[in-house]
């Protein structure tokens, strides 16, 4: 392809889907962790942080994929290109990021060093990453010990608290990518000394193959990098020809991408020069690197020392080609793609993003899109081949194959995937990729589409119906968001592809009828699931054992399964609309629906009193103990909601004979089907099925918009406030189990200790409620209201409710009016620092008394809703759509 303005990002996105140019083939997809995770532990009992530690990162090689820092690959990461620095003082070159996990004091898993996603295109056309790197030596034994001597009531010491940031004593490295074809990639690493004195530092462009060779399968050849003055040449046999070119003839330097079993194990390993030879050549002036220039790891060293305030920019190329190529254009041609591809980002964000958001939300969505984009990695893993073990190797331990992830051995995964973030969850999870796919959608649904339908291939799928959850436990339960994310994105796409909404709703029929065999114990349409993605929101586990016999009923597992029921019944429907074979699931998941929602009432989900939807504990003699704390757990059946129009019912007459039947016939269901009225934009007759008709709505909502429950400055909490003051205890067993509620990060040692929630506002729920919302205002109309606040004495419709929820969620992230964003809370350094300030982080979830951002720093995924919250804000999307 050319390097002029002529191919806009809006054509290389089509080009990619028909698949005319491979414009997706390289990317960001190369992990920022693969230490420390499933897939590389072998251990006996899966301690997946101890077998494969950060100290053995530099030394040993990777199993299943490869990490780096701003780093690319291909879709298959054959090769991996990233880049490593040293600033003449750490024990170790800095090839990757540093963090530490829950049993290291920290607050989960969290890394301990400041990088961002600036910007990406879908097409990965643009790039660009930022990182801060210490002038100091790297704390790196501080950080371990004081995080280790701390408790779960202290906060997390992190590395801006060691002080090695003061007197900006840091350089602030650029790295920007801009493709001049399918497989050529101009790059630019600019480093600038932001101290006060000069400085030195060595920037290593490094180049490898990813090892394939040294496990023992058949008909692996080892590659070859040859290294030359401005140079890295490699040659793989299925990947041809892969060259690095870098300005001003650095030297190279070489080692083998295998591992250093000297070191860590004191054997023999398969390299006089392995993986660590560049670190230890450097840090400790070791012959550990090849002299005579070769080997499957290389990089070009450049040593650049700059006064204060300076910065530098180093040019390089990145090309596949089936022979060797002259050296690379770093001149004008390498400037003009640079400059048209930035040029062309613009000019795509400029048309994408919604015109009436402010500069400061145009701004929060670009740099969440580049998060997502980021954040898509590499994901290689054969479980059957993990569980049994190579032939290179020694076996695993015996008990490995009745161990994690034994029953999901059909499992094959070799696919780029939408992760949480490339650090924290290097891994992918079903239902955050369910709420990425909705923001990616935005702005390409072609790959969105692709992510849902990924997952419910039978390489994914377990025979029985299961998604997989994540990679810690595949059998885990997350709620079924699939199909609800399916239907966003086929309306965000133009509702067109009923192809694909065909494909989604086939598979999704066997993961329904899974859920209902599966987690319906009784039989009676009242669901469980375990922890369900909410951690330790209630008293004790939902996750493990309960803690005496019975059976754990969920308020959020029963309006999950209602909401799921409605999703299949909306796509049926659209479906119907143009396959009448499809009406029958019409009326099935219509009916089904109704079964789960009277259920809820007649099992005692709903308490009368509180006027809340709570867990019940059923005992084997039929008693049943509800578990009173007020949390998220008992708004999810707010989502569980959607409306039948008369034009629908008229067009499908068997739907709307059901709807009759039930009314007339079976009464109990008169309550979850409302009464028809005129509602929506044009005024059309509609009916409205919903778990909760307009009574309990109200108060409900009296709850939910009540600053000293739910409602917070920065949207919704997880765990009611009122739970402050009065902790909800309940005895069982001869034991007491209480929630109370914390803003913040919690005391408990919970499912997954104090890393999650009880209290603090999280993205993708909030999201789903602030979407029920507008769904009951398409039918209500301004005809109900509620006080909003609750105590206000103020009403307010629940559009514009549902909007200022949208501003509080969105209020995170832009700046307020001391120019103080939230989520960075009391730290000086993000909030007024130039470098810094408008650097914007996506975490995991916010205190919910003062917003300050929480868990996973990088988690952009599901905190990527913010997205699609001010798309939603900014741009008013016709409900009707397809309907």
């Amino acid at each position: 392809m050319g390097v002029g303005t002529d191919v806009s990002e809006r054509v290389r996105l089509a080009q990619a889907d028909s698949g005319e140019q491979p414009w997706r083939a390289w990317g960001p997809y190369l992990a920022e962790r693969a230490w420390g995770t499933v897939r590389e532990d072998y251990s006996e009992h899966g301690t997946a942080w101890d077998y494969f530690p950060h100290d053995h990162a530099r030394s040993r090689a990777y199993r299943w994929n490869e990490d780096g820092m701003a780093g690319l690959c291909d879709d298959r990461q054959t090769f991996a290109f990233a880049l490593a620095l040293w600033n003449g003082r750490d024990p170790i070159l800095k090839e990757r990021m540093f963090g530490l996990g829950g049993d290291g004091g920290n607050h989960g898993e969290d890394a301990k060093d400041y990088w961002w996603y600036q910007d990406s295109t879908p097409t990965h056309s643009w790039m660009r990453w930022r990182y801060h790197y210490p002038q100091a030596e790297f704390p790196y034994d501080d950080l371990v010990r004081v995080n280790g001597q701390r408790s779960r009531t202290e906060g997390e010491y992190e590395l801006v608290d060691t002080g090695i940031f003061d007197e900006d004593r840091f350089w602030a490295v650029t790295v920007d990518y801009a493709k001049a074809g399918t497989h050529d990639v101009c790059i630019a690493v600019t480093v600038a000394n932001r101290g006060p004195e000069t400085a030195t530092l060595h920037v290593l462009p490094t180049l490898w193959f990813r090892n394939t060779w040294s496990w023992g399968l058949p008909g692996r050849r080892v590659p070859k990098i040859i290294g030359t003055p401005g140079r890295l040449s490699g040659r793989h046999r299925s990947l041809g020809h892969i060259t690095l070119d870098g300005q001003d003839t650095p030297h190279p330097l070489m080692c083998d991408n295998e591992t250093n079993a000297q070191r860590l194990w004191g054997l023999p390993g398969r390299s006089s020069f392995p993986k660590d030879g560049i670190n230890d050549h450097l840090t400790l002036g070791m012959p550990t690197v090849n002299p005579a220039g070769t080997g499957t790891k290389g990089a070009l060293h450049y040593r650049v020392t700059l006064g204060a305030g300076e910065s530098r920019t180093i040019r390089l190329r990145l090309t596949q080609s089936e022979r060797a190529l002259p050296p690379a254009d770093l001149g004008d041609g390498w400037a003009a793609v640079m400059r048209d591809r930035l040029a062309e980002a613009d000019e795509f964000f400029a048309e994408v993003l919604p015109e009436a958001a402010t500069d400061d939300e145009k701004d929060v969505a670009r740099q969440a899109v580049a998060g997502l984009m980021w954040g898509k990695q590499f994901y290689h893993f054969d479980v059957k081949q993990w569980l049994h073990g190579d032939p290179g190797n020694a076996p695993p331990p015996p008990g490995r194959r009745y161990g994690r992830n034994n029953g999901w051995w059909h499992m094959n995964s070799f696919d780029v995937i939408s992760m949480p973030d490339p650090w924290e969850y290097p891994w992918y999870a079903a239902w955050d990729l369910a709420f990425h796919c909705v923001s990616i959608a935005r702005v390409d649904p072609g790959f969105a589409k692709s992510q849902l339908l990924l997952l419910l291939r039978e390489w994914y799928m377990h025979p029985n119906g299961q998604i997989p959850a994540y990679e810690w436990s595949f059998s885990d339960v997350n709620p079924p968001v699939h199909a609800w994310a399916a239907l966003q994105v086929f309306k965000i796409d133009g509702g067109r592809d009923f192809d694909f909404l065909s494909r989604v709703m086939h598979k999704l029929l066997l993961n329904f009828t899974w859920w209902v065999n599966r987690k319906d114990v009784g039989g009676n349409n009242v669901f469980e699931g375990g922890f369900l993605g909410l951690d330790n929101v209630g008293p004790f586990d939902r996750s493990a054992a309960l803690p005496v016999a019975g059976v754990l009923e969920q308020s959020d597992g029963t309006g999950w399964m209602a909401m799921y029921a409605l999703n299949l019944l909306d796509m049926a429907i659209i479906l119907a609309l143009h396959d009448r074979a499809y009406e029958d699931m019409a009326t099935k998941f219509f009916e089904h629906f109704t079964y789960i929602a009277e259920a809820a009432y007649r099992q005692g989900l709903w308490d009368e009193e509180d006027s809340f939807f709570y867990d019940v504990l059923r005992l084997p003699d039929g008693h049943r103990v509800p578990l009173k704390a007020r949390s998220i757990v008992g708004l999810l059946p707010l989502a569980a909601t959607t409306r039948l129009t008369a034009e629908t019912l008229n067009r499908l007459p068997e739907i709307n004979s059901r709807v009759r039947w039930m009314l007339h016939h079976q009464g109990e269901f008169g309550d979850v089907i409302s009464a028809r009225r005129l509602g929506g934009a044009d005024r059309r007759r509609q009916r409205l099925l919903s778990m909760v008709g307009q009574d309990q709505l109200l108060r409900i909502l009296a709850r939910l918009l009540d600053p000293e429950e739910f409602l917070s400055p920065y949207g919704l909490r997880t765990l009611s406030r009122a739970h402050l003051e009065k902790p909800f205890t309940v005895s069982l067993g001869g034991s007491d189990f209480t929630v109370g509620y914390e803003p913040a990060e919690s005391t408990s040692g919970l499912f997954g200790g104090n890393s999650n929630w009880r209290g603090p506002v999280w993205m993708p729920v909030n999201y789903l409620l602030v979407q029920a919302l507008r769904e009951f205002a398409e039918f209500y109309g301004e005809d109900l209201q509620a006080e909003y606040p609750t105590g206000s004495q103020r009403k307010a419709g629940l559009t514009e409710i549902a909007d200022d929820l949208s501003r509080r969620l969105i209020g995170l992230f832009v700046p307020d009016a001391e120019g103080r964003r939230p989520i960075y809370g009391a730290t000086e350094l993000f909030q007024a620092h130039p470098d810094w300030k408008d650097l914007i982080a996506f975490p995991e979830y916010f205190n919910g008394d003062d917003g300050a951002g929480l868990g996973a720093w990088h988690q952009t995924g599901w905190t990527a809703l913010v997205i699609d919250l001010i798309f939603n804000l900014r741009t008013r999307i016709n409900p009707e759509q397809d309907r």
